[in-house]
């Protein structure tokens, strides 16, 4: 999953976000568990991909 994810001590503290971005891995969890679907993430986020979304919610272990 490192393809789409990274951890920069630079950027957010170090915390994971998702390649390319400064969106933070936690953020997208936080959405699902505050029931927005993942066409609502996508509408907020438009520049992610389903693919994205898709990856990091069945990958949990991050």
């Amino acid at each position: 999953m490192s393809d789409i994810i990274e951890s920069n001590p630079a950027i957010l503290g170090g915390k994971p976000i998702i390649k390319g971005t400064r969106i933070p891995v936690a953020l997208i969890y936080e959405l699902i568990r505050l029931n927005y679907s993942i066409n609502d993430i996508l509408e907020e986020y438009p520049h992610l991909s389903k693919n994205i979304i898709l990856t990091l919610l069945n990958n949990k272990s991050v």
